[in-house]
């Protein structure tokens, strides 16, 4: 599976007029947490980061983050959109530890279910109860799952 990367600027400026300032010139601020290190406020780019979210593996992968040409390991944790605009107004990041459990969702994909012979030729109905598993395990275990 390739790597998703996330280029990423730390920002020093707080506070919800700076956000504010901060969206109208295309930027999206985050904020990056755990690990060793602490936690640091960061800006993104709207566009890049609105196509990325479009796509399921975006949210359920490790990806690389570039932040200030220093590479760190993250998870997405949370999206803020906006409540009828197509903007993203705040994301969260989470450093990824090698010796420390994770815990994620993994969507489950089902295939060939419209061409087995039971539904096919004899009836039958595919019925999924779940749609995403829950699980807990070191980071490089979890690229064996996909």
């Amino acid at each position: 599976m390739a790597k998703i990367e996330v280029n990423a600027m730390s920002r020093s400026l707080q506070g919800t007029g700076a956000s504010r300032r901060l969206r109208r010139t295309g930027k999206v601020p985050g904020i990056v947490y755990g690990g060793e290190q602490p936690a640091q406020n960061i800006e993104l780019d709207h566009n890049s980061l609105f196509h990325q979210l479009k796509q399921e593996t975006f949210h359920a992968s490790i990806l690389s983050m570039d932040l200030d040409g220093k590479k760190d390991r993250v998870l997405l944790r949370d999206v803020q959109m906006h409540p009828w605009k197509q903007q993203v107004l705040h994301v969260d990041f989470q450093r990824v530890s090698a010796n420390k459990k994770i815990h994620m969702e993994v969507p489950l994909h089902f295939i060939n279910a419209d061409i087995a012979p039971g539904v096919k030729t004899g009836g039958g109905i595919v019925s999924h109860v779940m749609n995403e598993i829950d699980i807990t395990c070191l980071p490089d275990e979890s690229a064996r799952i996909r």
